[in-house]
């Protein structure tokens, strides 16, 4: 296995990326091709007295800034991290890519470069989530903000296979993210797409609403990009909102530290629970080919489980399965 990842995409690289690459290294074992700049990379990883000599660097003399327009940076930056990544796949000489970098550039770049699989018209970045019952995904959470009905169901088949092949859910159920759940709610986009889930093969649980989303009532949440979006950054502004509130509330009251104290060990467990860095990144359903995108301020742990996850995408022959699926409809 051979796993290709952005030395230089994220908030903190390279230090955080080649941090999470040695901590791979050592626990799965995989070769791991840092991509970026050769002197910036070889620098970081003499920080380490000793490194596994399972580390290699592919040089890219270009990096894609965070703020950059994707479509400009994949034409102009034809030696950038991502492109030279993406072109690692291509060749065959990467299982995966993974990137914590400009994530429109990652969608573009591995879309142009690698081309779509047959029967797929649009990529979808899916996202895992912890539920009240387990773990659910979303699917698009921004790679395609203005899609037709027909992609929808598109996410809904690779969805379905995400989950039967990685998440081991053998009849996952999918829900349509709308405004009610009566079939007549939503815009005639949304009810167009529920028609099409609705007479597909697919174990279609109907609308969902936003409030459902974290209730595990349906394993794959359908949506456009821009709405995925949406729902993900709330999700995290309300995630940090609460253990800021929780914290001052905590410090006002000295009967609450001691309740604090003593509940500590629980609020651990959720917190590992939550913790996003344990999902290592989001897929991008619908390439040809393994692609990984992280979040710009992920952690060395959170790269360290993308690179996994990027594994499990190639060990369990996702897009092949997806391909299938899609022949069958």
């Amino acid at each position: 296995m051979r796993i290709a990842i952005d030395g230089m995409g994220g908030d903190r690289a390279p230090q955080v990326v080649v941090d999470g690459v040695v901590m791979a290294a050592e626990e799965y074992g995989y070769d791991i091709v840092l991509v970026g700049d050769k002197t910036i990379l070889r620098r970081e990883l003499s920080r380490y007295k000793r490194y596994p000599d399972n580390i290699y660097i592919e040089h890219a003399s270009e990096v894609v800034a965070m703020d950059e327009a994707p479509a400009v940076s994949v034409r102009k930056k034809r030696n950038s991290s991502i492109a030279v990544g993406v072109e690692l796949i291509k060749s065959g000489e990467a299982d995966a890519f993974i990137s914590a970098g400009n994530t429109g550039a990652v969608v573009c770049s591995a879309t142009l470069g690698l081309g779509l699989l047959p029967g797929v018209e649009r990529p979808g970045i899916a996202i895992v989530f912890p539920t009240f019952k387990g773990v659910s995904m979303m699917i698009d959470v921004g790679a395609n903000i203005d899609p037709k009905p027909l992609h929808l169901l598109h996410y809904g088949i690779m969805g379905d296979a995400y989950c039967k092949f990685i998440l081991n859910k053998q009849k996952p159920t999918i829900g349509l993210l709308s405004i009610g759940e009566e079939a007549t709610k939503g815009t005639d986009f949304v009810k167009e797409t529920h028609k099409l889930l609705e007479e597909s093969r697919l174990n279609f649980a109907g609308n969902i609403e936003g409030r459902d989303v974290f209730t595990g009532r349906c394993d794959v949440v359908l949506c456009d990009g821009f709405v995925g979006n949406v729902v993900l950054k709330v999700a995290e502004g309300i995630g940090g909102a609460i253990t800021k509130l929780l914290k001052s509330q905590i410090k006002n009251s000295p009967l609450a530290k001691i309740g604090a104290l003593m509940s500590k060990p629980a609020f651990m467990r959720l917190w590992r629970d939550l913790d996003y860095s344990e999902y290592g990144g989001a897929p991008l359903l619908g390439v040809d080919g393994n692609v990984i995108i992280s979040h710009g301020s992920s952690t060395p742990k959170a790269l360290k489980n993308a690179i996994r996850r990027g594994a499990e995408f190639k060990e369990n022959e996702l897009n092949k399965r997806i391909v299938e699926e899609l022949e069958s409809y």
